[in-house]
């Protein structure tokens, strides 16, 4: 009787990660359909080094796909359904000496209840997979639904490609009444491009300008070719699901699409209550739901996705920072739709959002109502070029501090890195105020693992709001301001809390908070295979580093 819903999964898992242009696909969760809840997904997963140019200029990159050969940019989707469990297993065959040949890959957004050790983080949940190796990621998502995505977690290796997108449908889905297609087909992705490699702009310690803006990996840079654009195909009169992306390595990008509404209905995996704009800033790692309501004259409209920086592509001249919305029936060409004049711009702050479900913050509502208050100042030394936490740059420890508890230490004091990791109690209300300090090149989007949080103040308020704050897992860091965020320590293990801008993260910005390290052990068992993962990678020759 499961037969038909056992071929949608499979069916599901076997698409190409190349995001479908132009084409309908069925709705992968139909009205009236009956749920086989609890499949388990077994998926493969090949990191690679491959030549592309995606927006014709060609370059070595680092690539995920289910086989060796069809891996791409972005990575080949993940689907699945609210409570199901998934297996994958991720093959290491990188070979470019001029990059990082191991990797690790984090399932971003999604909490890892007891399965801290495939949270994917090198040196904080696991020892990286050294090239021609393979570890199995296996977790379940018991109680989550929305957009995520996965990366790598070594040094700044996601800046060259491996990056794709994660969407987990819910059979009961609250929005579900106010879209007519969700399907991959409505999966955008936007990601900042450089020709250098991301180890060789960590090696210049400069603040990078990107060379283009690729949508579902497509752009064009200034003075390139003029290479094919993505292209979102709708049908007149219908309703799309977008599921929004931001995997940028630095840029932010204010995106809109021309002459359309967008009503946001999900932040970071948490329904909201639906709240429409016709422009939306994105920072790296965030993730947004928002519905297009297809109801305008058959024509080609620019999607926009203008980054913060780039030199000599601050615009959208020849189709820089853009994809087309083609409705069918409209001409194969790119559109000459314009922007709405600033007086008809409708931008939301992060305070405009609220959880559609369970409102509130833990703790009591006032600054401090919280059982352990703590404040993290971010800083900046211009002379080594390095960020910091209350003084601290954070530096990789050898041993990862998952490793570090489940060998005994218990205490921040006993963790390594000094300085870097601080010790939380189980079930308790952490309200952790995140001041801007001097640090530049902001605001930085800071994202807590193993967790989404409250936040009570956001970086564009100085007022407080316990009563229905939005609830997400990445928000803003600004310059000499302060952010403030609650969340409940209900989830065992080491969890990193660091900017998402990569070079920012890699040069020290981030902390480790070690929840409940008593309980560690027992509710996080980990694998034999988790465990040789370190004896594999230190005994690596100098020659199969970078």
């Amino acid at each position: 009787m499961f037969f038909p819903s056992i071929i949608l999964g499979i069916f599901l898992l076997g698409l190409s990660s190349n995001l479908v242009q132009g084409v309908q696909v069925v709705n992968p969760h139909p009205r009236n359909e009956t749920w086989h809840r609890n499949t388990v997904h077994h998926d493969q997963l090949y990191i690679v080094n491959k030549d592309i140019a995606p927006d014709g200029f060609l370059r070595s990159t680092v690539l995920a796909g289910r086989t060796p050969y069809n891996a791409s940019l972005p990575g080949t989707l993940i689907t699945g359904r609210k409570g199901d469990r998934f297996l994958i297993n991720v093959t290491d065959s990188l070979m470019d000496p001029t990059m990082d040949r191991s990797t690790s890959v984090h399932w971003h957004g999604l909490f890892q209840k007891t399965t801290n050790y495939a949270d994917g983080v090198a040196f904080v949940s696991q020892c990286p997979i050294a090239a021609n190796h393979s570890f199995l990621y296996d977790f379940g998502i018991p109680d989550q639904a929305g957009t995520f995505w996965y990366h790598s977690h070594l040094s700044v290796q996601y800046g060259d490609g491996l990056r794709g997108p994660i969407v987990i449908y819910d059979p009961e889905d609250p929005h579900q009444d106010l879209y007519d297609v969700d399907d991959e087909s409505t999966v955008i992705t936007i990601a900042d491009w450089f020709h250098l490699t991301s180890l060789q702009l960590l090696a210049a310690l400069v603040v990078p300008s990107a060379d283009a803006t690729l949508i579902n990996g497509k752009g064009r840079y200034a003075g390139g070719p003029n290479t094919p654009l993505a292209v979102i195909q709708v049908e007149h009169g219908k309703r799309y699901r977008f599921r929004l992306i931001d995997m940028s390595f630095d840029a932010f990008h204010a995106f809109s699409i021309d002459n359309h509404n967008l009503t946001i209905i999900e932040v970071d995996g948490i329904n909201t209550v639906p709240h429409t704009v016709n422009f939306m800033e994105l920072y790296p790692a965030q993730r947004y739901s928002a519905i297009l309501h297809a109801n305008q004259v058959i024509s080609n409209y620019r999607i926009r996705a203008l980054p913060n920086t780039g030199v000599g592509a601050h615009n959208f001249t020849n189709g820089v920072n853009s994809a087309i919305l083609r409705y069918i029936g409209a001409p194969d060409e790119d559109p000459t739709t314009s922007q709405p004049p600033s007086s008809e711009v409708v931008v939301f702050r992060e305070g405009d959002l609220h959880p559609l479900e369970n409102p509130g913050a833990p703790g009591e509502p006032y600054p401090g109502g919280a059982d352990l208050v703590l404040n993290l100042t971010l800083g900046f030394d211009p002379d080594k070029v390095l960020f910091s936490m209350n003084g601290v740059v954070f530096e990789p420890p050898t041993v990862p501090v998952l490793l570090q508890i489940l060998s005994g230490a218990q205490h921040a004091q006993d963790l390594l890195p000094k300085g870097g990791v601080y010790t939380l109690p189980p079930n308790k209300v952490i309200e952790i105020n995140l001041f801007g300090g001097d640090a530049p090149a902001g605001p930085h989007p800071f994202h807590l693992h193993g967790h989404a949080f409250d936040v009570v103040r956001t970086s564009d308020s100085p007022e407080y709001n316990f009563k229905n704050p939005v609830r997400r897992d990445t928000t803003l860091v600004a310059l000499n301001n302060q952010t403030t965020i609650r969340f409940f320590t209900d989830n065992a293990g080491p969890w990193f809390l660091h900017c998402h801008i990569d070079l920012h993260l890699s040069l020290g910005l981030a902390v480790v908070l070690a929840e409940d390290t008593r309980d560690t052990k027992k509710d996080d068992p980990v694998p034999a295979e988790w465990r040789a993962l370190c004896h594999i990678y230190d005994d690596l020759a100098p020659s199969q580093l970078p």
